[in-house]
Parts: C-alpha cells; sequence; structure tokens
C-alpha cells in the first residue's frame, strides 16, 4: 500500500486543524528548548559571539523554528476561518433547501405524510428505511411516493430532487445590501 494511502486518514481535512495544532505545540516545546541552549551558549562565548563555530548554526535552526511555528499558527488561523465561512454557508445552503422544499410541498398540496415522505425521499433513504422511520408498510410509502410524484409532475425520486435543487441554484443563496455587510439570506 503506497505511504500517500496509508496517510489519508490522518490528513482527512476535519483533523488538520488538531494536527497543525499539535505540530505547532511540539515545535514550541522544541523552540523553547533551542532558545534556552542558544541563551546559555551566548552567554559562555559572549565576547567572541562570531568565533563559535556552532552557535551561528544554532541560532539560525532556531530562528527557523520561530519562524516555521508563526507561519503554521497563521495557516491555522486561516484554515479554521476558512472551515467557519464554509460552515455558514452550508447552514444558509440547508435552510434554503428546506425554505424551497417547504414552498414546492405547500404548492403541490401534499399531506403531511407525503410531506414527510418526500422529506426522506430527498435525503436518499430508502422506501423501506422510510417506512421504518415511520412506522408503516412499505406499500403504504409507495402510495405516498407515486401522489407526491403525480402531484410535482415527475417521474420519481432523481427527477424530484432534480426538481428542488435547480429551483435552488437559480437564485443566489445570500445577498449583500452593502460591501462588508453581514450576508443574509435571499429570500425572494
Amino acid at each position: 500500500m503506497p505511504l500517500s494511502a496509508r496517510l489519508t486518514p490522518f490528513l482527512a481535512p476535519a483533523l488538520l486543524p488538531g494536527l497543525l495544532f499539535g505540530l505547532i505545540l511540539f515545535q514550541s516545546v522544541c523552540a523553547t528548548f533551542f532558545v534556552i541552549d542558544v541563551a546559555a551558549d551566548l552567554e559562555a562565548v559572549w565576547p567572541d559571539v562570531l568565533g563559535s563555530g556552532h552557535l551561528m548554526p544554532e541560532l539560525g535552526a532556531t530562528l527557523g523554528l520561530l519562524l516555521g511555528i508563526g507561519c503554521e499558527a497563521l495557516v491555522l488561523w486561516r484554515l479554521l476561518r476558512r472551515q467557519a465561512r464554509l460552515q455558514q454557508g452550508m447552514s444558509v445552503a440547508a435552510g434554503a433547501l428546506a425554505e424551497v422544499m417547504e414552498g414546492f410541498f405547500a404548492e403541490w398540496a401534499l399531506t403531511p405524510a407525503e410531506a414527510d415522505v418526500a422529506r426522506f425521499t430527498v435525503k436518499g433513504y430508502a422506501i423501506a428505511e422510510i417506512a421504518g422511520f415511520r412506522g408503516s408498510a412499505e406499500a403504504t410509502v409507495k402510495t405516498h411516493l407515486n401522489a407526491i410524484y403525480r402531484k410535482a409532475g415527475v417521474a420519481g425520486r432523481a427527477q424530484l430532487v432534480s426538481l428542488l435543487v435547480e429551483d435552488l441554484l437559480r437564485a443566489p443563496l445570500v445577498s449583500v445590501a452593502a460591501e462588508g455587510a453581514r450576508a443574509v439570506p435571499d429570500r425572494g
């Protein structure tokens, strides 16, 4: 098995902030050790700092380590900000999809049971799973699905989902009133 395949679970996007934080913490401990060591070496050879053969490379390595810690902290901060923005966008999209679905369900005059079955169907559940969730027979779920498809004017699950997503994608999910303003869901 290639190394990249073995490392993939460790490099999953959800784990990156924790891995980066752990790396920053480990490097900070190492940097503390090197700073203390360099300070002790500087004190021992103070008048002849440039004459010490090992002090300059050690000082350079310590500064490089500190610079690396700073860069990693910046990457972690940006990663966490990006993740927060993406989660906010997903929340807006999920809310918009729910709003679109409810609007179509009302337009199609779905009964509460049909709307419930339609929600499960759009989420990708199988007929048997929907029947189990609702405590009803599979035949009842199939009857509800046939009524939903007929009222929506579609031939099946794929067309139903396509219809909902297509309507969702027609308009922007958010509108910004002014530059720098907080994004709000577009309701109209």
